[in-house]
């Protein structure tokens, strides 16, 4: 298989958890995740940008994501693309958000207020929670190879995306 393929390959078998983790910017808002509590540190636990519409549409976008690509899987097979299944895309979408959470979580310690950057963590923080939980699901759909492309391309990924959503006004930083 050539390098581009496994390049295609392995963002096609990551994109229900792309789109999760993309979703919140577009859907979220409302209720916050922690309801405005803090953690033992008197910080909050998440924040006011994590919130429950954010979570549930992300899971809800990235598991039908997971769901078409199943319903597509005898066609993206014969161009040598992974089967996704609706578990699988749900896995994802449902390790992405709390990945997000958890950097989230960590970036509240750190006292940083939400949309700060925290490089390196801001990237890959919701796609290794991502491929944890696929592997849970999954373990034979998920390559040491396809695992390492996915996780060196989604921070330039993750960066362009971040600043096309920052020109279409659909975030206020750039990151």
């Amino acid at each position: 298989m050539s390098v581009l393929n496994e390049i295609i390959g392995a963002l096609y078998y990551v994109f229900p958890a792309y789109c999760a983790n993309a979703s919140p910017v577009i859907f979220g808002g409302g209720k916050p995740i922690d309801c405005g509590r803090n953690f033992i540190d008197g910080k909050p636990i998440f924040g006011s940008h994590k919130t429950y519409r954010g979570f549930i549409s992300g899971l809800l976008i990235g598991t039908l994501v997971g769901w078409i690509q199943e319903t597509i899987n005898p066609t993206a097979s014969a161009y040598g693309l992974p089967e996704v299944s609706v578990f699988l895309g749900f896995g994802l979408s449902l390790g992405a958000l709390i990945g997000d959470l958890v950097g989230s979580f960590i970036k509240r310690r750190l006292n940083l207020k939400p949309g700060a950057p925290l490089p390196i963590v801001d990237q890959i923080d919701f796609v290794l929670f991502a491929l944890l939980f696929a592997l849970a699901i999954a373990p034979h759909s998920l390559s040491p190879v396809r695992a390492l492309i996915i996780i060196v391309l989604t921070g330039p990924i993750h960066l362009l995306v971040n600043f096309i959503a920052y020109l279409m006004r659909l975030k206020d930083n750039p990151w």
